[in-house]
């Protein structure tokens, strides 16, 4: 199977309808389709691009997984979360926009999607699941908005090229393993919302050469910031 017209009439396209189609290099799907399940194009590694349309409000874990060969995609202005793994092992793709509806990036939303150089994150977006952009080994620099408040365990680990970070003032916690093994990452600013630097955090970051820590900061966690070579100086607050 090559191509796919999905007709006007099809208001659902269920659980792994088109998983595995190998040879698959495109698809229409019409604005009449509102849920599309999990795993729907799981491996389509022949799809190099999809638009998801608005009136799409539901979609599944894993939807795209593995199509290695997408460069592209839309995604519908009417979903609410990326789900877990949608686009994890994407190796082709190279920029996303995620819409303004969306309010939580799921586990693994993005894992290894190795070729991803930017990423936008809206205003809207409360959430970032577990390993969302580990391995994104292409990413270079993340701003994360005022609207985030929690980034999960692993969220930008395994992230080579990342550079910077910013974060806004809303996250309280700086999870478990969120920045290891960012080699390439030398300044990050922890926000004043913050009350604990959990395990791990920044383990590994061997570039890193300066880290404000707050007064806000309550806890720094094991390992937090081991194998950190370059750190010259640390003020740990009263706090």
């Amino acid at each position: 199977l090559t191509s796919v017209t999905i007709p006007d009439s099809v208001t659902t396209i269920d659980n792994d309808a088109f998983s595995y189609c190998t040879s698959l290099t495109s698809v229409t799907i019409p604005g009449s389709v509102t849920t599309i399940g999990r795993c729907a194009f799981l491996e389509c590694i022949g799809l190099t691009s999809v638009t998801i349309p608005d009136s799409v409000t539901t979609t599944g874990d894993m939807l795209l997984s593995g199509c290695i060969g997408l460069t592209s995609v839309t995604i519908s202005d009417s979903v609410a979360e990326i789900d877990d793994y949608t686009f994890s092992e994407c190796t082709s793709l190279a920029s996303v926009t995620i819409p303004d509806s969306v309010t939580e990036i799921g586990w693994y939303a993005f894992y290894q999607c190795t070729s991803l150089a930017s990423v936008t994150i809206p205003d809207s977006v409360t959430t970032i699941g577990e390993h969302a952009f580990q391995r994104c080994t292409s990413l270079a620099s993340v701003t994360i908005p005022d609207s985030v408040t929690t980034i999960e365990e692993f969220a930008f680990s395994y992230c080579k090229s990342l550079t910077s970070v910013t974060i806004h003032g809303s996250v309280t916690q700086i999870c478990s393993g969120t920045f290891e093994q960012c080699p390439c990452l030398t300044s990050v600013t922890i926000p004043n919302s913050v009350t604990t630097i959990d395990y791990d955090a920044f383990s590994g970051c061997t570039e890193l050469t300066s880290v404000t820590i707050p007064d806000s900061v309550t806890s720094i966690g094991n390992r937090a910031f081991e194998e950190c070579i370059s750190l010259k100086s640390m003020t740990i607050p009263d706090s």
